[in-house]
């Protein structure tokens, strides 16, 4: 059994050096929104995105309608990421008075790496490889696309220029020769925190052990790296996966998203 976590020390670890701080990251810009409405951290670029702010609950309502102002007068599309333990009171009230719409809620899972390790192979038949090239982030992107039903060509050129900055680890599982799940490693330098993201398996594959296995390999890397924490946003379908493993959940989270 998992080590017990102390949930409001880690979250408020994880909001200091990853939400509050986030570090750089290539394609984006962040600036801090100030006015009379309070302030609010924007994440512009490669995605817009929310996910930090610094807001009375008097303020909660001017704030979410001018984010919403400015993003539809650029025509574009952001998402406004809320925690269960966030603040302030009427914050997701006021998003959806100003247009976003809320995606389904997510599970925030948390494994530490310093009370627990994850020595999983790969099901027979099964490679799980590092992606080190062009071709290796296309066989990625197309097993990401048989895992969620939605093809997404233009990762290829977003990801491919990240494979030796250091803040990325692609990899690709695969069986009978083609790509049938794979996943990302999100690096923070200087942070305890990493994340896990895209975690899909081809549906003709699942059951088996793949996803496990890529899960593995991701923490075996992050361990390497020094990491003390892996991260999960994790939907319904991979969440009960995850707390076998030994992730904890420790909130809830929704994407409120404004449409362009």
């Amino acid at each position: 059994m998992a080590a017990a976590m102390d949930a409001r020390a880690v979250l408020a670890l994880f909001d200091a050096q990853l939400r509050a701080d986030p570090p750089p990251e290539t394609g984006v810009e962040r600036v801090w929104a100030r006015d009379d409405a309070g302030a609010v951290l924007r994440t512009t670029g490669a995605y817009n995105f929310i996910g930090w702010w610094a807001l009375t609950p008097e303020q909660t309502p001017a704030a979410a309608a001018r984010e919403a102002a400015y993003f539809r007068a650029l025509g574009q599309e952001v998402e406004w990421k809320v925690f269960s333990h966030d603040r302030p009171d009427g914050l997701e009230a006021a998003l959806a008075g100003a247009g976003f719409v809320a995606d389904a809620p997510e599970t925030f899972l948390v494994f530490d790496l310093d009370t627990g390790d994850l020595p999983l192979a790969p099901p027979p038949g099964v490679e799980v490889r590092r992606v080190t090239d062009r071709a290796g982030v296309e066989d990625l992107v197309a097993a990401n696309a048989a895992a969620f039903e939605r093809e997404e060509p233009w990762r290829v050129d977003a990801l491919t220029p990240r494979l030796n900055d250091g803040s990325l680890a692609l990899y690709v599982a695969y069986g009978d020769g083609r790509p049938i799940s794979s996943g990302r490693l999100e690096l923070a330098p200087e942070r305890d925190f990493a994340g896990l993201y895209g975690g899909g398996t081809d549906p003709a594959w699942r059951g088996r052990g793949v996803y496990r296995a890529l899960v593995a390999a991701r923490a075996a890397e992050a361990r390497r790296l020094g990491v003390r924490y892996l991260t999960v946003d994790a939907r319904e379908t991979s969440r009960p996966i995850l707390q076998r493993l030994g992730f904890h959940p420790l909130a809830t989270i929704t994407g409120w998203v404004l449409e362009p």
